[in-house]
């Protein structure tokens, strides 16, 4: 992986507006590897902080995260077309995506990798030659933040002294154990401090469905749904041993299976 180049004249500027902490501190350390000479005059944490940002530093560049709260990060964009080069952070739906490529507008997956970060960066590194556009008119063909859906894309949980960024399609489960939660992949667990009643409300109900009031799992992961000799349905799952326990209230799930 080789950084990006350094620029001919002075180092270019951004301002990283990202609701999620722990996310914009990981992107900042991508961005620190991919372009050391870019320097982050500031961190925003909602669309207002950013705006405020923006009108302090006047940055060369942006990335703004799509549903921050106060102002989403295209309602940021939108105040300051053509004042510096956009980039959005976005879990955003193939639909969204299409209309970010018909308008030429740059934009980061999350959680972000250092692959897709480092083409988006080659990109930008070549607009920075030139004025920023006004992407009022391309904007206008991207759907409203606020009309998607904002399940949890990942999750922060601890292992050990150690804080890990675990996207939801890692997870196999979650279960309920004592004042925390365990969060279950095919080769680690972790702890979190959201209850399976927070998870309930906050996962995509397609993807992950409550099978036990203390267990959450992702359908994705089902391997094959058993029944014991007392009638009890049990799950297997694709890539772990144990079994989990469906209980009388949710073998409705299951029927069609």
């Amino acid at each position: 992986m080789n950084p990006l180049e350094p620029g001919d004249r002075k180092p270019p500027t951004a301002v990283l507006a990202e609701d999620e902490p722990l996310l914009a501190e990981e992107l900042a350390e991508l961005l620190h590897l991919l372009w050391p000479e870019l320097r982050i005059v500031a961190t925003a944490h909602d669309g207002v902080a950013a705006l405020n940002a923006i009108e302090e530093h006047e940055p060369d560049l942006v990335f703004l995260d799509i549903q921050m709260p106060l102002l989403t990060g295209l309602e940021v964009a939108r105040r300051i077309a053509g004042r510096s080069q956009v980039v959005f952070i976005t879990s955003y739906d193939t639909h969204a995506l299409e209309a970010f490529e018909a308008g030429a507008i740059d934009y980061v997956l999350k959680p972000p990798t250092a692959a897709r970060l480092l083409t988006t960066l080659q990109r930008v590194k070549q607009r920075l030659r030139q004025p920023p556009a006004d992407l009022r008119a391309a904007l206008a063909n991207i759907p409203p933040a606020q009309a998607q859906p904002r399940y949890l894309q990942w999750i922060n949980a601890s292992r050990g002294a150690a804080v890990r960024l675990i996207t939801v399609e890692e997870i196999l489960y979650f279960k309920s154990d004592q004042k925390f939660t365990l969060v279950v992949t095919a080769d680690a667990e972790a702890l979190i401090r959201k209850t399976i009643r927070e998870l309930s409300e906050e996962l995509d109900p397609v993807m992950f469905w409550q099978v036990h009031r203390s267990t959450i799992v992702n359908v994705y992961a089902i391997d094959s749904v058993v029944r014991d000799d007392r009638g009890n349905l049990g799950l297997r799952l694709k890539n772990r041993a144990e079994s989990l326990a469906v209980s009388e209230a949710h073998t409705h799930l299951f029927r069609q299976m």
